[in-house]
């Protein structure tokens, strides 16, 4: 493993929603700096190709086909994480390829979109955070979508479900931030990944050119890793820009919020 990074967030890193796009892009960044990779998706034939790919590079790197929407993949996940020591999970799985609206849509397909944005995610940073809290170090990336910050017709489940996923993966970091763990919302805008694309070409959309490359978006996202709890792709830290007030806004407020409760008698 190189160097700092290594030590803080190696041996193995867990991405979900690995076998494409940013997940892939993901993958290859953290290989090329050593660090082994378990790949998490639905689809096993893309998957073992993948890892096949970051094999070469000469780290280890396996594949479990996993539906993240199933009420048993957390479950399933750690399963077959087994004992390797996940110094980084990254929970990049929960586009919404419903594309339609809340009553058109079959109550199941929103059940399971919810199933893995929320309860897989929390699972997954409830199981391996511990283990990280424990030793000190490790790091969570929450991968979400500017769909957070309000909700839209068309998109209504899945604006609520990255809204959960922000303001849960905020009051992870103001928990974690003091034992060693980063934890980091990546709040993404229009990602040139083949789901979008599908997605996009179903509704007879316009695709721009200027959507964020994956490759791009892995790099960046791993970089600000330790600048958590927001950051809103595309803009810096000061700036709120789309978003109701700026990642370093809320980030003051979360400290000083914490600080109030401390003076109380609150938890840490």
């Amino acid at each position: 493993m190189d160097g700092e990074f290594g030590r803080k967030y190696g041996p193995w890193a867990l991405i979900t929603g690995a076998s494409e796009g940013t997940g892939a892009a993901f993958a290859h960044k953290l290989a090329d700096q050593g660090i082994n990779c378990m790949l998490i998706a639905r689809r096993d034939g893309p998957l073992q190709s993948l890892a096949e790919e970051i094999r070469a590079k000469g780290v280890d790197c396996v594949a479990a086909s996993v539906d993240l929407s199933a009420a048993d993949a957390a479950d399933r996940v750690i399963a077959a994480a087994g004992n390797r020591e996940i110094g980084l999970l990254i929970t990049n799985a929960g586009a919404d390829t419903n594309g339609s609206s809340f009553l058109k849509g079959d109550i199941a397909s929103w059940d399971q979109l919810v199933t893995m944005n929320v309860l897989t995610t929390m699972r997954l940073a409830h199981h391996f955070g511990q283990a990280m809290a424990s030793r000190g170090r490790g790091g969570i990336l929450l991968v979400g979508s500017g769909a957070c910050y309000g909700g839209l017709g068309g998109i209504s489940v899945y604006a609520g479900a990255k809204a959960f996923v922000m303001c849960f993966g905020e009051g992870l970091w103001a928990e974690l931030r003091h034992r060693g763990v980063d934890v980091l919302n990546l709040i993404l805008g229009r990602t040139d990944t083949p789901a979008h694309r599908k997605l996009l070409e179903s509704k007879g959309a316009f695709i721009s050119d200027d959507m964020a490359k994956p490759a791009d978006v892995a790099e960046i996202g791993l970089a600000q890793l330790p600048h958590g709890p927001i950051y809103n792709w595309g803009q810096s830290n000061d700036v709120a820009g789309y978003a109701p007030n700026s990642p370093d806004d809320r980030r003051a407020r979360i400290i000083a919020i914490g600080k109030m409760m401390e003076g109380n008698g609150g938890n840490k």
